[in-house]
């Protein structure tokens, strides 16, 4: 049987780094099935032109996983597929908290003819064989014999064979910027970001967050063989064609036991399998200045930190006093000392948040070495703590928000603004953060290091702009080129007159609009 899965783009907004679950799922899927992977926001595909795909490759089966921000788009494609009589499979987070939503069960459409409840990595092959036998049932879920939910254990780890695997889609260069990487150096043909855990699971439950409750609290970690075997591969196959790899480690705390992490760490440094990697890590971790040489000696470039705000009353109001605004300053220091940078997340729209937030917040970060701010609106998200809570309050204005997305805009009443206020305040954060203006200014201040530097933070400005302004275009990507010929000019004419004396860090991206998923 041939099978397609798909992971949709959300219409609006782009995501850089291709999602895990689809290789990890292909490289599940039991012998004799052919399995193609289309990611929409790389390879951008409508309700017609799915359809005709599943027609014209005998296409027997297709998997579709979505996050919240997807759904729409995913059961619109859905629909499409089964229309030709093919059957469906969803899964993801969304579809786990509102299994009914999926199946048609809560009065409205039928979208799949089966669903996945949590990790499927036990419940996948199942699902394929039972496909083959036309007994597709409609809830699968990973439970041992009692009925209680089973967690795999990551140990031994499914072997993604990325040496074999077709990444062509994943090319995240356009290609108006060839002449400017071709100074830096031979091997900038293509350039991808390779999403790759460690572990699953968080203990740490905020408010706000679909993580804990989709992976549980308790932490599960792959062997650190596993993962620099791994990480050994993919460094083999960026030399092989002459490209570049970057890795993005998806943990959504990937220092969470700080022991496991340096010992990881340290097996990196000694197999020599380093490449440069980018990962989530929150602030009060980043305390500890071993941990962060060792960051830094593994390949690490980029650290991202969800900060959510620089209120204390707003990080206790959504169970993550554990970051301390205090200390943010320092931790970046820290990091920069070190050639590693930061992506700083921040969530407006909270419940301590008044008008003049985006300028409180933008007076401490230009306090801070450059990096990537990314501001999104706080988003009750389904069986979330805080979707629970606002409901209950009856402050959701669109209790459905997800089956009409709309990005950066609120589906509740903040306490004390208004949504359009709040609305504003993140429109503000990232015009003051991307401008032309802004960029220039933020690659100026590297101008003591060498010119790899600068070129990294030009490219990751202009691609996290991407997050907020739309420049999913060739006609997009030329205005915003335009827009920042000043400092284009000025980093080519730096690099005729020599200083290329480091190769440029990677780039990666992480969508603000749905935290933590």
């Amino acid at each position: 049987m041939k099978i397609l899965l798909y992971n949709p783009d959300n219409g609006v907004t782009r995501n850089f780094m291709p999602h895990l679950w689809m290789f990890l799922l292909q490289a599940l899927t039991p012998p004799g099935h052919e399995v193609v992977l289309i990611d929409g926001n790389a390879q951008p595909m409508n309700e017609e032109s799915i359809a005709r795909y599943v027609r014209e490759q005998n296409i027997g089966l297709v998997g579709i996983g979505a996050m919240t921000r997807m759904i729409a788009k995913a059961y619109r494609m859905a629909d499409a597929v089964r229309a030709t009589g093919v059957k469906v499979v969803m899964g993801g987070p969304h579809v786990t908290e509102l299994a009914d939503e999926a199946l048609g069960r809560d009065g409205g459409p039928r979208h799949a003819d089966a669903v996945a409840l949590g990790e499927a990595d036990e419940t996948w092959p199942r699902i394929v064989e039972d496909a083959v036998r036309g007994t597709l049932q409609e809830i699968y879920a990973p439970v041992d014999d009692f009925g209680q939910e089973r967690k795999p254990s990551l140990q031994p780890y499914p072997k993604i064979p990325w040496d074999k695997i077709k990444l062509e889609q994943f090319n995240l260069l356009p290609g108006i910027l060839y002449p400017l990487l071709k100074r830096v150096g031979a091997g900038w043909g293509t350039f991808r970001i390779i999403p790759v855990e460690s572990g699953r699971g968080c203990p740490y439950g905020c408010e706000f967050c679909t993580v804990t409750g989709f992976f549980g609290d308790s932490i599960r970690f792959r062997s650190n063989e596993s993962v620099v075997n791994e990480l050994l591969l993919l460094k083999a196959r960026a030399r092989e064609e002459g490209g570049q790899i970057a890795v993005f480690f998806i943990d959504d705390n990937f220092a969470i036991n700080v022991k496991r992490t340096k010992a990881l760490l340290r097996d990196i440094i000694a197999a020599n399998a380093q490449v440069h990697w980018v990962a989530q890590i929150s602030a009060n971790l980043l305390r500890d200045e071993e941990l962060v040489d060792l960051i830094a000696a593994a390949g690490g470039k980029w650290i991202f930190i969800g900060m959510e705000s620089i209120d204390p009353a707003n990080l206790a109001d959504v169970k993550k006093g554990f970051n301390k605004p205090g200390e943010y300053a320092v931790v970046l220091d820290r990091l920069a000392r070190r050639n590693v940078f930061a992506i700083t997340s921040f969530i407006f729209g909270m419940d301590n948040d008044t008008r003049g937030v985006a300028e409180r917040t933008l007076k401490e970060i230009r306090t801070w070495p450059p990096g990537l701010p990314i501001f999104g609106l706080m988003t009750p998200l389904p069986a979330t703590p805080l979707y629970k809570r606002l409901e209950a309050a009856g402050r959701l204005t669109r209790p459905k928000h997800w089956q009409e997305f709309i990005p950066f805009a609120m589906a509740h009443t903040p306490l004390k603004m208004s949504i359009d206020e709040a609305h504003n305040e993140v429109r503000i954060g990232w015009a003051s953060s991307y401008s032309p203006e802004a960029i220039e200014k933020a690659v100026d201040s590297l101008n003591h290091k060498p010119l790899g530097y600068r070129i990294n933070i030009f490219i990751a400005r202009l691609c996290f702009r991407g997050i907020y302004f739309s420049q999913m275009g060739r006609f997009a990507w030329v205005k915003t080129m335009l827009e920042n010929r000043r400092t284009i000019v000025k980093l080519i004419r730096q690099g005729f007159g020599g200083g290329l004396h480091a190769a440029v860090p990677p780039v990666a991206t992480r969508p603000v609009t749905e935290q933590r998923h």
